[in-house]
């Protein structure tokens, strides 16, 4: 017990001593969170509209001012005829243009209904559909609140609500994306590349011919990763919690413990991409895009499981990050137990135990 703890503080002096160890253990999750929260995300904010207001009467002039007070638009310029809109587009100076029609107050007034056009840049379909949406938002909110000043034989009031991320923040989406992503990253890529790193210098049978058996040697490697990972597991809850307000809802212990066998899955997995790689330079490939690609494209961090092709949902199925995302969602944003992640967790688990035994079965192979 003494020689495998001995082990393991040399592989903590090692990883402290190498410098780009330490950044990208612990720079890339504070860079990641960074970067996710305030350059990549889903909400929408200062999107330029230009006006064409072929009424200009009060009703019209109102509704313009709740777009703008809305906190989402800010003002491109008013327009005076239909030619400007395309030169607004094509200036880039607009997204979206908002159209109302002429006697738009007497229409609404005397046909209890008024046309209002929103016509977008649609170059980028993914930004003009979030604002159309965030517009007609904007103004059935406003047309409700007038209605109720409007005598009117009959109305019907619609009422909406967001369960669990009712201002519809994006960094609720994407802190349980990245920790998927980065623990994954981080505890295969660093596994692989440490453990080829001996067998390609030439240490791996030193360390064979020391006292120490070979599990022993992979434990001592790996354990290092383990604690470092949990690290980086807790870092981006608390950078979420306190920059994002990102809530933890349901049990910290079961986060905690649902991170440690999602970490030690991901580092079996690292120990498994070793065994194939003869060099630094093939385990980071192989760890960088076997696994990096698919835990974004396909786990349902970015886009959603449902819209893919039946074959592509299939695939998904067998990325880790994918059940490990609905576990932390399921966790810190509904608050739920352990009875409604069982499933999610006995895959994990199944995962764990086949990559750990597959890695076992390969690395004696090749020491052999």
């Amino acid at each position: 017990m003494n020689r495998f703890l001995g082990f393991v503080k040399k592989e903590f002096q090692h990883i402290f001593r190498d410098v780009r160890t330490l950044v990208i253990l612990f720079g890339l999750p504070i860079v990641m969170i960074v970067l996710f929260g305030y350059v990549v995300t889903t909400e929408i904010r200062d999107v330029e509209v230009g006006i064409w207001d072929r009424s200009m009467d009060q009703a019209s002039i109102r509704a313009t001012q709740k777009i703008f007070s809305s906190g989402y638009f800010v003002p491109a310029g008013y327009l005076e005829r239909e030619e400007e809109i395309g030169e607004l587009f094509r200036s880039g100076r607009a997204k979206v243009v908002v159209v109302f029609e002429a006697g738009f107050q007497k229409h609404l007034q005397t046909e209890k209904g008024a046309a209002i056009k929103l016509i977008t840049d649609a170059s980028d379909a993914n930004s003009a559909q979030l604002a159309q949406t965030y517009l007609q938002g904007v103004l059935m909110n406003y047309f409700q609140s007038l209605n109720q000043n409007i005598n009117v034989p009959w109305s019907v009031n619609l009422h909406s609500r967001m369960f669990y991320n009712e201002e519809m923040k994006g960094a609720y989406m994407f802190v349980p994306g990245l920790m998927a992503l980065i623990l994954m990253l981080i505890c295969a890529l660093m596994t692989s590349v440490t453990i080829t790193r001996e067998k390609e210098f030439g240490t791996m049978e030193l360390l064979l011919a020391s006292p120490l058996k070979p599990r022993e040697i992979i434990l001592g490697k790996v354990t290092p990763y383990v604690l470092l990972s949990f690290v980086n597991a807790m870092t981006i809850v608390v950078l979420g919690n306190l920059v994002f307000h990102v809530p933890v809802v349901g049990s910290i212990w079961l986060l905690m413990l649902e991170c440690m066998l999602y970490i030690t899955l991901a580092l079996s997995l690292g120990v498994l991409i070793s065994t194939s790689a003869k060099t630094q330079q093939v385990a980071m490939v192989m760890s960088l895009l076997g696994l990096m690609l698919p835990t974004i494209l396909l786990s349902g961090f970015i886009f959603p499981i449902d819209n893919m092709p039946k074959v592509l949902q299939w695939f998904s199925a067998i990325m880790p990050a994918r059940w490990f995302i609905v576990i932390v969602k399921n966790i810190m944003l509904k608050g739920t137990g352990f009875a409604f992640i069982w499933k999610e967790t006995l895959i994990l688990l199944g995962m764990t135990l086949f990559f750990i035994l597959a890695a076992v079965k390969r690395f004696k192979i090749r020491l052999q």
